[in-house]
């Protein structure tokens, strides 16, 4: 028998029977379904994880007082962090940007304290004020909207301007441009030279409300850089290929400012890109198995009711099945039947699957965030959904396929 020809007559016996064939995909669907979403969200999560939080795309890293990674995993940490680690000055910053070869850009900037920020009878509570170097915006591949960022005459001069987010331009200046305007931030008057591009939320936190002042204006304004407005400094490798030699030479350079001896821990923090993807693998390693395999096993359930439904088709059709064999079909011939009708069964339920995950993360993209249904995603969907129909057909055709002919044509 030729291929084709037992293809429609696998078509053909599902569509004799379409509810049945419909209840019988459900498992499938909703596997498939399942697993291609969740996949999708996972792809999607690391991608704008990539992007929004740890800054792939600008290979910079950060030198702070304390390491995330190392100085908070408890309490005892946390004490013991606090008591060894220094501030960052200034003397730092020049210290390590006088001396470092293979780094290409540095900057400085300060933790942001939260402040009022008006003007006229708008008023705004607690919006997140920092201070930087004009330099970090390059770091930071900061996106202006209207105007500019400050420069570095503004911030040597200590002037009172201020680049300022969508959010803060949009409820202070609602039918004009903020561009020139005046605001008063913590009682002193700023003047706005630059709105940034909007950025939307990210994990639900607002990131367009903020105001961002000269570093030395705001040393000056907010009361130095201590307690909450900690220095911390951002930089850049000349090549990406030296990345990791110039986190090596700026964290030796740091150790000799700190005379700190070999034996001596670290009483700074290095922030890479690396390691807060390493963190974030590290937590969501395991969850995200444990997400894709959960949902899989309504792929198995999806398998074991295709081989039952199977079994009722061999049992239905055995007088079928004689007179197939009466005519001249081989035992061969029988087995590809029912086994191709099974995987026909199983590759349209992971097709409807994979459409509705497609569906479905159209939704979660607008709604949540961005998700990524990948070619190879819907391979292996489609992929295993087909190994699942072989597995689950194998049995019913072995059956059907060892039927005695004269047997079978006595079967009511």
């Amino acid at each position: 028998m030729k291929f084709i020809e037992t293809i429609k007559i696998a078509i053909a016996a599902i569509w004799a029977h379409k509810l049945r064939s419909v209840l019988t995909l459900l498992g499938m669907i909703i596997g498939v379904m399942a697993v291609v979403v969740v996949y999708s969200l996972i792809q999607g999560f690391n991608a704008y994880f990539d992007e929004k939080v740890a800054n792939i795309g600008s290979k910079a890293f950060s030198v702070t007082r304390f390491n995330p990674f190392e100085d908070f995993k408890n309490q005892d940490t946390i004490a013991a962090a606090q008591r060894r680690n220094k501030e960052l000055t200034m003397e730092d910053f020049e210290f390590v940007r006088e001396h470092a070869t293979l780094v290409d850009r540095i900057g400085a900037k300060a933790r942001a304290s939260r402040s009022e920020v008006k003007r006229g009878t708008e008023i705004l509570q607690d919006v997140p004020v920092d201070g930087a170097m004009p330099i970090t915006a390059d770091i930071e591949n900061v996106e202006v909207e209207n105007g500019r960022y400050f420069s570095d005459i503004e911030n040597e001069s200590a002037s009172r301007v201020a680049f300022i987010g969508a959010d803060v331009a949009n409820r202070l200046f609602p039918y004009s441009s903020a561009i020139g305007g005046e605001i008063t931030v913590a009682g002193l008057p700023y003047k706005v030279v630059g709105v940034a591009v909007a950025k939307g939320t990210v994990f639900g936190v607002p990131q367009d409300m903020f105001v961002t002042v000269p570093l030395k204006t705001y040393g000056e304004n907010f009361g130095g850089f201590t307690r909450n407005r900690l220095l911390y400094f951002e930089a850049t490798a000349k090549s990406d290929r030296q990345f990791n030699d110039a986190v090596e030479e700026v964290r030796f350079l740091m150790r000799a400012r700190r005379r700190l001896g070999p034996s001596e821990r670290d009483n700074f923090g290095i922030v890479t890109p690396d390691a807060i993807t390493g963190l974030r693998d590290r937590i969501l390693g395991t969850v995200s198995i444990v997400a894709v395999l959960v949902p899989a096993i309504a792929l198995v359930i999806g398998g074991i009711v295709i081989m039952n439904i199977m079994l009722v088709s061999v049992t239905e059709r055995t007088k079928e099945i004689g007179i197939r064999k009466s005519l001249g079909a081989r035992r061969n011939d029988i087995l590809k039947q029912f086994l191709i009708e099974a995987v026909t069964l199983s590759a349209i339920g992971g097709a409807v699957g994979v459409l509705l995950a497609w569906i479905v993360g159209r939704i979660c993209t607008a709604v949540f965030f961005p998700t990524y249904l990948s070619i190879g995603a819907v391979i292996i969907a489609v992929g295993i959904s087909g190994g699942i129909g072989i597995l689950s057909g194998i049995f019913p055709a072995w059956k059907a396929a060892r039927l005695d002919p004269i047997e079978a044509l006595r079967a009511d």
